[in-house]
């Protein structure tokens, strides 16, 4: 039995000391705030429920594995899971309205023909046929097994390997040939596969810009998103995602997992080449090993650990967008017929881009997610509606979040925009909550309040570039969450848990 701290409660923090007290070791948890969950945090006020992260599951899997491993009980036994139907309804600024059903390709072949014209759905079934190749060819090296690494560092080699895009390409005839390939982004596919129709193209970028992806800039493998939510579906847990973060604290607390509450770990102990426990206010907590769940860059960049080689000051945190969120207490009940997911796409996605990559101020008027869950357990009463709206937005090192009325000024723009939509939310709203990159900041310690995207291959950009590997270049340190592989995401962070426990074993 190896005595193990695991530095931070989110949901990776839950799912690593849920496996490996299950394998037999002592964890304790040592959390900075009061509670645990992390990202998939809860708002609650005069009877209406929120979460302030993540809103829907994709891959559930992940969960059900969990759950499973760590108690056998099924993870329907543990929370209410139910697939979102229809997936989601898709607003643009033509006035085209599409409602696409869940987890059936052909159902929305038929959906896209139907809205965009005979042959839509054709060519949006190829780009998702290469999504799946990508799928396929990433699935085992990108999820579900551990970086080849040397020491914990990634070997060239390997680098080299995953460095290059899986997806597939015709191959090049006459001239093309002797001319330097230039890599393909999901721009690139856009253009080429979908001939740049503005509602196929606002369909296959909005999964990726959830993540800070802006099209220009990432692979075309981040095709997988959009193919993964349409083959695997999108699903909700009733009480919110909020649900599956308590259903996780009390797996640990069955299997004997130990928590300090407010208690920030200010050091990893480093002796002799090797992690042995941890420091916080409170004094030194030795352990024969330690689990990081905290935000990668925060782990470094503060100073609480060292990579080898790279001083504090000079590890530079990767700069990704934020998630910018406005939760609506509305009166009146929830129409008949309304959608769980309605996305009102960016009326100009060339504006909502160059917001996204130039340190440029929000877009006026971007892709906005809006969740509007049919859950008793999230309003007072049936004659009250609870909605949250988010968008992505630049984090707080490039706008100031702070700034009086900053903010809420940009969230009356993000009413206006989906109230143009045909939503009708503003004259409803009994009162209502703006959350902004400084929040996530705040209550999670990611440095600037960014939220990390998944890991691609193929990826130069930073937010989809590899991760830090889960066995880091400190022995005895490991690494989860989403500045780890393989990135970030509740699906992703879930695959980081399993992998890192799959290095530490069994006691």
């Amino acid at each position: 039995m190896a005595e193990i701290v695991v530095i931070g409660a989110g949901m990776s923090g839950l799912a690593a000391a849920s496996r490996l007290a299950t394998l037999g070791h002592r964890v304790t948890v040592y959390e900075a705030g009061p509670t645990y969950g992390g990202m998939v945090g809860r708002y609650e006020r005069d009877g209406f429920a929120f979460d302030t992260g993540p809103g829907l599951l994709s891959l559930p899997a992940v969960y059900r594995d969990l759950a499973l491993k760590t108690g056998r009980e099924p993870l329907e036994q543990l929370v209410e899971l139910r697939p979102v139907a229809p997936e989601s309804r898709h607003l643009f600024p033509d006035g085209t309205d599409l409602t696409l059903p869940n987890a059936s390709r052909g159902g929305v072949a038929q959906a896209l023909d139907a809205a965009f014209g005979a042959g839509s759905g054709a060519r949006w079934s190829e780009v998702m046929n290469h999504g799946r190749a990508v799928w396929e060819a990433t699935r085992r090296p990108l999820l579900e097994e551990p970086l080849p690494t040397e020491g914990g560092v990634l070997a060239p080699a390997d680098l080299d390997r995953l460095d290059t895009d899986p997806y597939p390409l015709r191959p090049r005839t006459g001239l093309a040939r002797l001319r330097r390939p230039v890599p393909w982004t999901l721009a690139t596919v856009a253009a080429r596969q979908l001939g740049g129709h503005p509602g196929l193209t606002a369909l296959l970028d909005e999964p990726a810009l959830r993540y800070g992806l802006v099209p220009g800039q990432a692979p075309a493998g981040a095709a997988v998103l959009a193919y993964m939510e349409q083959s695997f579906g999108v699903w909700y847990v009733r009480g919110g995602m909020r649900a599956l973060a308590e259903a996780f604290f009390r797996r640990c607390e069955l299997r004997g997992v130990e928590f300090r509450f407010d208690t920030p770990v200010t050091r990893v102990i480093v002796e002799e080449g090797r992690a042995r426990g941890v420091e916080t206010a409170r004094g030194r907590v030795d352990a024969d090993l330690v689990v990081s769940a905290m935000d990668t860059d925060a782990l470094f960049r503060n100073g609480l650990a060292e990579w080898p080689g790279v001083p504090a000051e000079g590890w530079e945190p990767v700069e990704v967008p934020g998630r910018f969120s406005v939760l609506l207490a509305l009166r009146g009940p929830r129409p008949e017929g309304t959608v769980h997911r309605t996305v009102v796409h960016a009326a100009d996605p060339a504006a909502e881009e160059n917001a996204l990559t130039h340190n440029a101020p929000p877009c006026e008027r971007p892709t906005v997610q809006v969740l509007r869950p049919d859950d008793p357990t999230l309003r007072p009463d049936d004659a009250h509606e609870s909605v949250v709206l988010t968008a992505t937005v630049p984090a707080q090192d490039e706008v100031d979040w702070t700034v009086p009325g900053f903010a809420e000024r940009y969230a009356d723009r993000l009413l206006d925009h989906v109230d143009a939509a045909g939503l009708g939310l503003r004259e409803r709203v009994l009162w209502r909550v703006v959350r902004t990159p400084e929040d996530t900041r705040r209550e999670t310690g990611s440095v600037y309040g960014a939220v990390a995207g998944p890991t691609l291959a193929g990826s130069h950009h930073p937010t989809a570039g590899i991760k830090a590997a889960n066995e880091s270049p400190v022995p005895g340190l490991y690494l989860v969450g989403g500045g780890a592989h393989p990135g970030g995401g509740l699906a992703r962070v879930g695959m980081s848990a399993c992998i890192t426990a799959g290095l530490i074993g069994p006691a």
